[in-house]
């Protein structure tokens, strides 16, 4: 079996009119292309591409599909087969099976379907008719629910889990799916999602993986909404509600669109807006916007017009644009969600609203507009703070570059500093400092600093002396980052200066004495103690120096050519001072690496 993402990607990678065209004559024709169809043999051009679809269809004899749809037919090749021919022209590698391997997690997918299709059951049964009064509330008829897959859980404990255990099904599958519960005050587990209208949550291949549930008496105190928890087959962290009926639109229509419920996916799709999907009861997430991106660069996003919801929206709208997708709001009416603005203004109504949709950046601007912010100065520097994080996020250089000029019109502040403001702090998904070689003889150093902190102190502790080859390497308490390993170097470099050795560690804080305690009583044997100290001491030092050639290597990327020449000087200034101070590859001796300063290497 080739996994469900990694088809998804190599279609969407996939040029359909090239491949196709290797097999058919192809002329463009408006904007798709044409020729004879070679599944049917024949002579006119009733055989059509379209390159913005990746589909295919025959006019005459009505074969249509998409690309490994079409190599199937034509050289009569298995699925597994073609998506290994087509993962190779887009440089994709599927990983060879010779044998097809049963799925392991067929147990818990029979449970879903059955769980799926008694939910499906009981909602067009007797007990369902309270849940199907509600829909119809909601402008949802029966063929609605078939189609979008909802049932009904009945205000019964254990209705479920007799049907399914009547089936054969084992109690421990339901209850790793999340579909029983268990409590201390029940010698037996029970329904999770009782009185409840559900949702079957899909994956692409159109089979249940989750549920969620909406309570429908008003007057429960028990939560509004309940999710299947995570599951072997349920990551809900990478999964988007809709995205089984939308992806083809999505591709389709060039667009997404992104709300916040169950009911919103569906009423949109009633509307005409067919490429809709929802995050599953949590903030979007970087592997739901990467999901996203291999259908489209453009996104709409319709959550609420609250302060809540502003923030959400903001979030959401940074995380899509560090994936490469460009956010674009949709202002609801106060108090609105799609699903009731639908129902009191018709799809005409949200029609309109898709129209006057503005650039995420545009809408933060508008915002503070409005607040008054853009009209003094002290609201102008909380603005830039406010704006800030969308312009570290854009991760498509043009529309960077656009943000810039734009909040420099806006702002009045010199683009200089917002290069340099943007180039300070690591763009979302990245660390602040990389990661260097492990240290030989010191265990789990790996590239952590705060590890490397922990090392020097330790060596500190153990040898009071080498306080003066730190202070003789400019290092100062400025220099930790960690709260304890600062508190316990000064209190050393206070002693040292008065010419003692600190042996009483009663002053120091509750959590700075237990780090010391917990030193002491380390056996971690150092080799070369002089050699490390002074390595960590040197890291320490001159992270920030790294840190800043880091940041103008960003921020000659977003400057202007007055601004690249002086960022240069300063980088060969901050480059000279890591030379005078011994610098190399890494300050850290290690495996095949010698000791600071015998290697100096260049760098510019």
């Amino acid at each position: 079996m080739v996994g469900d993402h990694l088809v998804e990607e190599i279609r969407a990678r996939a040029d359909v009119v090239e491949l196709i065209g290797e097999y058919v004559s192809l002329k463009r024709s408006g904007k798709s292309y044409r020729g004879p169809c070679p599944l049917h043999g024949g002579d006119g051009a009733n055989f059509s591409v379209d390159p913005d679809r990746q589909i295919f269809k025959c006019f005459v004899c009505g074969e249509a599909g998409d690309v490994f749809g079409f190599l199937m037919k034509h050289l009569g090749m298995t699925f597994p087969e073609v998506v290994r021919l087509v993962g190779a022209r887009v440089g994709i590698e599927v990983p060879d099976r010779e044998e097809r391997r049963e799925d392991p997690y067929a147990p818990l997918r029979s449970a879903l379907a059955f769980a799926a299709e008694w939910y499906e059951a009981q909602l067009a049964g007797p007990l369902g008719a309270s849940a199907r009064e509600y829909l119809e509330r909601r402008g949802l008829t029966s063929e609605d629910a078939t189609q979008f897959g909802i049932g009904f859980a009945p205000d019964d404990w254990r209705a479920l889990r007799t049907a399914a255990l009547a089936t054969g099904i084992e109690e421990r599958v339901l209850l790793e799916l999340g579909l029983l519960a268990t409590s201390e005050r029940a010698e037996e587990s029970y329904d999770r999602f009782r009185g409840r209208l559900i949702f079957a949550i899909r994956d692409l291949r159109d089979r249940p993986i989750a549920f969620g549930a909406r309570i429908l008496d008003a007057r429960s105190d028990a939560p509004k909404y309940l999710n299947s928890p995570e599951s072997p087959v349920f990551h809900k962290g990478e999964e988007l509600y809709g995205l089984n009926w939308a992806r083809h639109s999505i591709r389709r229509e060039e667009r997404a669109a992104i709300v916040e419920g169950f009911t919103d996916v569906i009423a949109l799709h009633r509307a005409g807006l067919p490429f809709a999907v929802a995050g599953l009861g949590t903030s979007f997430t970087r592997d739901q916007a990467q999901r996203l991106a291999r259908y489209t660069k453009r996104a709409y996003l319709l959550y609420d017009s609250d302060g809540p919801g502003l923030r959400a929206t903001f979030r959401t709208g940074d995380i899509l644009l560090s994936a490469g997708v460009h956010p674009l709001v949709v202002t609801l009416p106060e108090g609105e969600d799609p699903d009731s603005l639908i129902r009191s203004g018709g799809p005409e109504k949200m029609h309109a609203l898709f129209d006057d949709a503005v650039d995420l950046l545009e809408r933060k601007l508008q915002i503070l507009r409005r607040e008054g912010y853009l009209d003094r100065i002290e609201g102008k520097r909380r603005a830039v703070d406010g704006l800030m994080s969308t312009l570290r996020a854009a991760s498509d250089p043009a529309l960077r570059d656009l943000y810039l000029d734009q909040t420099v019109k806006e702002l009045g502040v010199l683009r200089e500093t917002l290069v340099h403001d943007i180039a300070s702090a690591p763009r979302p998904g990245t660390v602040a400092r990389p990661v260097s070689r492990p240290t030989r003889g010191v265990p789990e150093v790996g590239g952590s600093m705060a590890r490397g902190e922990r090392n020097l102190v330790l060596l500190l502790v153990r040898d009071p002396e080498l306080v003066r080859r730190a202070i003789r390497l400019g290092l100062e308490p400025k220099h930790f980052g960690d709260s304890n390993a600062r508190e316990v170097f000064e209190a050393i470099s206070m002693a040292a200066d008065g010419g003692e050795e600190l042996d009483d560690w009663s002053s120091l804080s509750a959590d700075a004495k237990a780090f010391v305690e917990q030193l002491l009583e380390t056996s971690e044997e150092v080799g070369e103690p002089v050699a490390v100290f002074e390595a960590f001491a040197r890291r320490l030092r001159y992270g920030g120096h790294h840190d800043r050639r880091g940041a103008i290597d960003q921020e000659m990327e977003l400057a202007e050519y007055d601004h690249q020449r002086r960022l240069l000087q300063e980088k060969q200034e901050v480059t000279a001072e890591l030379r005078q101070a011994g610098d190399s590859a890494s300050f850290i001796p290690g495996r095949g690496s010698r000791r600071p300063g015998s290697d100096r290497q260049r760098s510019t």
